[in-house]
């Protein structure tokens, strides 16, 4: 197996399945991925997320398929005394760190780098003004930047993060997404994450794998995943969308799409003078977010939800919109 995979992807997941208590959380899930492809794994609650993170990092045994990493199959805790692969990290949602130490010991209690090597990672996580103080003097977000640091002075090819979002403000949030950034960048680390907040990972991930019921149901960039989602469920995971009826369908594309089901997102509506393909409606809400507004349509029997930049809508006014293409 080893020379069938060297030279070609980091890591190959086939055919993967975890069953629990005659129920699969995960089942035949098959993907590759690329030296330094950043890869978002996105899906509702309870949809296996975390259970093929933990698969891939070798925490959690498969009961099917095989997991390599680097050409080798990655061992489960069944075959390994100490669960985990050497090149493999994994930062858990349920991080911890010793009381009452000061973060330089914490930190010094796992490195295998030089100083100065050391000091890089401490930069890149944006922890170097927090070495001497102690870990119960932090905040959820500075000790996970202290955890995460301490898991790359173990100088792993490859981090796995399970919900490195949840429970930070938007202050927080958009640092530790600058530190993934760098990680890859500047530490030629390969990086898969979990989310439950799909949206989160758009602006990072090369890669988005959807999972529901604990199988892949979409695969692919950040783009496709967004625009074209195979269903409602993936619509809604990325932020609002609509779900055009049969009259607004038939208005929008007189000559037919081919597809059952359109959805389209707020921002591809266009306001327009009457013309072309335009469609006509009835303001019904207006709703300001500052960089742009929110505005709610009634257009064929049919509330739609559209994004612009346009100031001085009143409800009550008639609008004409049309679909731009992404």
């Amino acid at each position: 197996m080893k020379d069938l995979f060297s030279g070609m992807a980091l890591l190959e997941v086939v055919g993967a399945g975890k069953l629990e208590k005659d129920n699969y959380t995960v089942k035949d899930i098959n993907f590759s991925q690329q030296p330094l492809e950043k890869i978002a794994i996105a899906g509702e609650t309870g949809s296996g997320k975390t259970s093929l993170l933990k698969m891939i990092g070798g925490l959690v045994q498969p009961d099917e398929g095989n997991i390599y990493f680097e050409g080798e199959r990655v061992l489960g805790p069944y075959e390994r005394l100490i669960p985990g692969h050497p090149h493999i990290a994994y930062l858990s949602q349920h991080f911890e760190l010793r009381n009452n130490y000061r973060v330089e010991e914490e930190l010094e209690s796992k490195n295998m780098l030089t100083e100065e090597d050391a000091n890089r990672i401490y930069s890149i996580c944006k922890i170097e003004h927090l070495l001497k103080r102690k870990t119960d003097q932090l905040s959820g977000g500075e000790r996970q930047r202290i955890v995460l640091a301490r898991l790359l002075t173990t100088s792993p090819k490859l981090l796995l993060l399970d919900e490195p979002f949840s429970n930070l403000d938007a202050i927080h949030k958009n640092i530790i997404k600058s530190v993934l950034l760098d990680i890859g960048s500047k530490l030629n680390t390969s990086c898969i994450l979990v989310s439950h907040d799909a949206a989160d990972t758009l602006s990072w991930a090369d890669t988005i794998i959807v999972l529901k019921d604990g199988k892949i149901i979409q695969l692919g960039t950040p783009e496709k995943i967004y625009y074209e989602p195979v269903d409602e469920y993936c619509a809604g995971l990325f932020g609002e969308y609509n779900l055009l009826n049969e009259k607004n369908k038939k208005q929008f594309f007189p000559n037919g799409t081919g597809k059952e089901q359109l959805i389209v997102r707020p921002e591809q509506f266009s306001l327009v003078t009457e013309k072309g393909k335009s469609v006509k409606g009835i303001v019904q809400a207006v709703y300001f977010f500052g960089s742009y507004y929110a505005v709610e349509v009634l257009m064929n029997e049919q509330m739609l939800r559209i994004r612009t930049e346009k100031k001085g809508l009143n409800i009550g006014d008639e609008v004409c919109l049309e679909l731009t293409n992404n």
